[in-house]
């Protein structure tokens, strides 16, 4: 059964900094890309960040670049998403997912090519 299981929300100052963990389970993460996104109240989810396998490639959204970076830990069938320097507009709740294909490809955030997602973390961002 796959199982993806989001960690490491909370309230944040803005210009601090949290870690997300994504916990996977029941496939093997080593042959999946992972994607990361959010979604802010009243708003459309948006794609955060993404990493292929074998971390070939990385991905980031406009908003986010040079502030947050994804990583994965295969041996821990763990992703991570260090986010530095946060903002009010970061404010969401952050949602892990594994990409419906296996194997390298360029990784993106369309959210019609993952199909199965965790249940969420919430960030908080204000002073």
């Amino acid at each position: 059964q796959v199982q993806l299981v989001e960690s490491g929300g909370g309230l944040v100052q803005p210009g601090g900094s949290l870690r997300l963990s994504c916990a996977a389970s029941g496939f093997t993460l080593d042959y999946y890309a992972i994607g990361w996104f959010r979604q802010a109240p009243g708003k459309e989810r948006e794609g955060v960040s993404c990493i292929s396998i074998s971390d070939v490639t990385t991905y980031y959204a406009d908003s986010v670049k040079g502030r947050f970076t994804i990583s994965r830990d295969n041996a821990k069938n763990t992703v991570y998403l260090q986010m530095n320097s946060l903002k009010p507009e970061d404010t969401a709740v952050y949602y892990c997912a594994k990409d419906a294909s296996i194997g390298f490809r360029l990784c993106a955030l369309r959210m019609e090519e993952y199909d199965y997602w965790g249940q969420g973390t919430q960030v908080t961002v204000s002073s």
